[in-house]
């Protein structure tokens, strides 16, 4: 819910905007072996394909015991490979971030944010430094999917909207 609004900040600020869910691209969990005998998974060549047609990223990662969600990690690892000649990291070099979190919790996956940043800064993305986190999710989102709150909301908005502006000034 929390990329969505991101999302439309972005599209309100001229960005040309996909929005996808990672369990949309099943892939097994990262093993080495698996990749030396059978290859990239499909979803992950699929995924690495997408993320190859955009310049910037905006994502939301909740957190899972003060880190990334073990979904978010097994997608950077199989997207982080190569693939008929092409680099490791040719969906992620030079790929302009800005990174979100919503947790139940008091500190709205700041700790998450913390190691994703880390992960996403080592494989050669420019992460922004602006980052938003919403504590207390399970009562933030209404029905709509959409904050409560209005001035989180216009935040998370512009978090997109900054997002697109880095794109094109730097893309």
């Amino acid at each position: 819910m929390l990329v969505r609004i991101a999302a439309r900040g972005a599209t309100e600020a001229g960005a040309d905007v996909t929005v996808i869910d990672l369990r949309d691209y099943p892939m097994p969990v990262y093993d080495s072996d698996l990749e030396d005998s059978d290859g990239l998974p499909q979803a992950a060549a699929s995924f690495k394909e997408l993320l190859s047609s955009h310049q910037g990223l905006l994502i939301a990662s909740p957190e899972n015991n003060s880190s990334v969600t073990a979904l978010l990690k097994n997608t950077i690892d199989w997207a982080s490979r190569s693939a008929d000649g092409e680099g490791d990291l040719s969906g992620f070099e030079g790929k302009i971030v800005s990174i979100m979190s919503a947790s139940p919790g008091g500190l709205g996956g700041l700790r998450g944010l913390v190691h994703l940043k880390s992960i996403l800064g080592n494989i050669g993305c420019i992460v922004l430094p602006d980052q938003l986190t919403i504590r207390g999710a399970y009562s933030a989102f209404n029905d709509d999917g959409d904050l409560d709150d209005d001035k989180k909301r216009r935040q998370v908005k512009e978090l997109g909207a900054n997002l697109a502006h880095y794109v094109e000034r730097l893309g």
